[in-house]
């Protein structure tokens, strides 16, 4: 939630510029729409390959074609004082490159999850912001929409008990050509599905997993997934003992479910990771010991871009940290690298921690 601020530092009455760089279809059918109903952010720059594509956008947005630009002169935004923050929109193999030339530009940035495709990439990340004296947020948007926000507030009180277990899935249908089915640009249903559950086991949790397993299908009479699985089941094990069941798929109908179970019942956060169409549910008690009860929470949704942008405003204008920073970014990073391992070398793998 946006931390309380005086009237002059109120926000609302300095919203911070925003430069957009790639115009693929999350930009172009949730981002760029979110402006609208954002508080403190409005978009002022893009940056594309295509600037045929791009006008038009630059015009719906009204955004002057002059701030238009390409890549190769990306680092004109350094001479753009209405852009505060740089929001990367690229391929996973992109986000270290451009968040670094974004950093030199002297702008805050918020990059799309994952963070990078290494760790070593994230820990340059990370130090270009200490260096460059800006703000780096990582594009966790579930972090600041009220049901997720809920859900981890029911578990963090254990209002239904302790959490023992929790059961995520995240299915979609890809098919090429889709640079998501390309493994040297960081591609595969992990990185793009699993991230959701990875992370989403993090708010229930609020701890890391020590050590994950997982299983992979790479159909071999389907060239669509000649470099990355198709699907993949993976466990991830926490200290206090809760054990994630976790499965993703490029080839699975589309499924986005997210189930905690408790000593004292459980909870439903179905639509967990679509853009919108959350509902929240609790079961409490069990019919085999007694009365059994459940319960959904009606809860005014947000728009979840518009949300996530506000917040990273909020925070450069207060100077307070980000909620969801390089180092959850990294976090997931090394907790996807050891769910590769565990599929290229079988059995069990402890997460790095250094």
């Amino acid at each position: 939630m946006p931390a309380s601020t005086s009237p002059t530092q109120d926000p609302s009455q300095h919203p911070l510029g925003f430069a957009i760089v790639g115009l693929g279809q999350l930009t172009l059918e949730e981002i760029m729409p979110a402006f609208a109903q954002c508080r403190w952010a409005r978009p002022v720059a893009l940056v594309s390959g295509s600037r045929d594509k791009a006008l038009p956008v630059a015009r719906a947005h009204g955004i002057g074609e002059d701030r238009v630009l390409d890549y190769d002169h990306f680092d004109r935004l350094r001479d753009m004082p209405e852009v505060d923050v740089v929001y990367i929109v690229l391929p996973n193999h992109l986000h270290a490159e451009y968040t670094l030339k974004a950093f030199a530009a002297g702008k805050h940035v918020l990059c799309e999850k994952p963070m990078a495709v290494t760790p070593e990439e994230c820990h340059r990340m990370m130090d270009a912001a200490r260096a460059a004296d800006r703000q780096l947020m990582i594009a966790y948007r579930l972090h600041f929409e009220p049901f997720s926000q809920r859900l981890t507030a029911l578990c963090r009180e254990q209002a239904l008990g302790a959490v023992k277990t929790l059961m995520a899935s995240n299915c979609q249908v890809t098919t090429a050509p889709d640079i998501r089915l390309q493994a040297d640009k960081g591609g595969g249903p992990i990185s793009d599905t699993g991230i959701y559950c990875i992370n989403a086991a993090r708010m229930v949790t609020g701890e890391e997993p020590t050590e994950v397993v997982a299983f992979a299908h790479q159909p071999a009479d389907n060239p669509d997934f000649a470099e990355v699985p198709e699907s993949v089941a993976f466990l991830l094990r926490y200290p206090s003992g809760v054990v994630a069941h976790c499965e993703t798929s490029f080839g699975a109908a589309e499924s986005r479910h997210l189930r905690v179970h408790c000593a004292q019942g459980f909870i439903d956060l179905e639509a967990a990771f679509s853009y919108q169409g959350q509902q929240l549910r609790l079961r409490r008690g069990s019919p085999s010991t007694g009365p059994a009860s459940t319960e959904e929470l009606l809860i005014r949704p947000v728009n979840h871009f518009a949300a996530e942008m506000d917040a990273f405003c909020e925070a450069i204008h207060s100077g307070q940290p980000v909620p969801t920073d390089g180092r959850m970014g990294l976090a997931d990073v090394r907790i996807i690298r050891a769910l590769q391992r565990s599929i290229d070398e079988g059995g069990v793998v402890a997460v790095d921690r250094d």
